[in-house]
């Protein structure tokens, strides 16, 4: 291969550095004087290039709003997950919506995006003590003292539970078959409890269960706050207001 022209003596090599242009998902390489890399010679080592953006183009959420979804079982409650599973983007063509909040990738139902960040902190913040409600299927017989346990507080070791709101109820008739059905043991009953608390640690209405005795064999939330399933097919969505949440920032003494 033919080298490329000298540079002149006495020079140093122009620095080469990547700007970030205003378009977030597209990067090019220019020289410190602001022009681009020659295509000829030594300087052709560095080329434009250009980066393109995952997450579909579409109208962006306003502030102000939200999106539910319906998340299906298995869907892992993020925009980016390597190909093994499908994630939120398969579901939300939406960019710049992020989840307030998240949902097991074992567990269905209600999931609220939005692209309001200051929105997003008062939905997902556990100091604002929003309920969240959920219908468990759990293996065994329900009993007083498990109801009584799990409204008082439960001790799971790291931390202990605050109280809940739960009952016993019938199975939900407006839920649907999961996908992949739950698998069961015919040999042992299994009962449905409304669960309704305003934590949201990690895996928490799993490990409350389990506690009691009652492991958790489905796990489907209701609601967040003031929004709901209601008229929510899995794995669709729909844009509601977020104003309709209550004025939860703290008041001045």
């Amino acid at each position: 291969m033919p080298a490329g022209p000298p540079l002149p003596t006495g020079r140093r090599r122009p620095a080469i550095r990547v700007l970030e242009q205003r378009h977030p998902g597209r990067r090019r390489a220019r020289r410190d004087d602001g022009t681009l890399p020659r295509k000829d010679g030594q300087l052709s080592l560095i080329s434009a290039r250009t980066v393109t953006a995952r997450r579909p183009r579409g109208p962006r959420g306003a502030r102000g709003e939200v999106v539910l979804l319906n998340k299906p079982y298995g869907v892992i409650c993020q925009f980016s997950g390597g190909g093994a599973r499908p994630t939120l983007a398969d579901f939300v063509p939406l960019p710049g919506v992020y989840p307030a909040g998240r949902l097991d990738a074992d567990s269905e139902g209600l999931v609220v995006l939005t692209a309001d960040g200051d929105l997003q902190a008062r939905i997902a913040d556990p100091r604002h003590k929003l309920p969240k409600t959920y219908f468990v299927e759990v293996e065994g017989t329900v009993s007083g003292s498990a109801l009584a346990a799990l409204a008082g507080g439960v001790d799971l070791g790291d931390f202990v539970t605050a109280p809940a709101r739960v009952r016993a109820v019938p199975p939900p008739g407006w839920l649907w078959p999961r996908d992949p059905p739950v698998r069961f043991r015919k040999s042992v009953p299994t009962a449905w409890l409304e669960l309704a608390i305003a934590e949201g640690k990690n895996r928490q209405v799993r490990r409350m269960t389990a506690a009691v005795g009652l492991p958790t064999l489905r796990l489907v939330r209701w609601s967040v706050g003031p929004w709901t399933l209601a008229a929510l097919a899995p794995g669709s969505w729909r844009i509601a207001l977020g104003h309709a949440l209550p004025d939860l920032r703290p008041r001045s003494r």
